[in-house]
């Protein structure tokens, strides 16, 4: 049975001491959704946001959430990524915007958390930026798709 890495012994939260690993290429890659009404997506898609580049700002705004994620997430450690990219397109059958988010790097410890938070925080954007054109969207879908590296190897999601 698989046992949670950062609950010691005694049962108290705690870092895990990752300085004896080998540092490995690792990457991750999450996905989310923003359900809305098919005019709010119009008025993303033409730009007429009352703020502004709904789809532009959301990808910055995830881009910066992984880098922020040791600051966000108690127990995470901070990391140099080398990379983080998000991606977010339409989905006319939601209606909504999909949210795609890897991040990468060669190190001691995985970049899960990283690529979830990149997701969620462009999801949070977008809802942000369109709020005012449409309070009922719906943050959903939020997880992870596929890890590699580290001593666990490979993971992807199945379906």
């Amino acid at each position: 049975m698989a046992t949670l890495t950062h609950i010691d012994a005694a049962g108290e939260a705690h870092m895990v001491d990752v300085g004896d690993k080998t540092e490995t290429v690792r990457s991750a890659t999450a996905e989310g959704h923003v359900r809305m009404l098919p005019e709010t997506l119009a008025l993303i898609l033409d730009g007429n946001a009352k703020k502004g580049d709904v789809i532009g700002t959301a990808r910055l705004a995830g881009i910066m959430a992984a880098k922020k994620t040791s600051d966000l997430i108690p127990l995470c450690h901070p990391l140099m990524l080398t990379k983080v990219s998000v991606e977010i397109t339409e989905d006319a059958a939601l209606p909504g915007l999909r949210v795609m988010a890897t991040a990468k790097l060669t190190g001691k410890t995985g970049v899960e958390m990283e690529a979830l938070t990149a997701v969620s925080v462009a999801c949070l954007t977008i809802y942000d930026m369109a709020k005012a054109a449409d309070k009922g969207m719906q943050i959903g879908g939020i997880q992870l798709l596929e890890k590699t590296g580290g001593k666990s190897g490979t993971y992807r999601l199945e379906g």
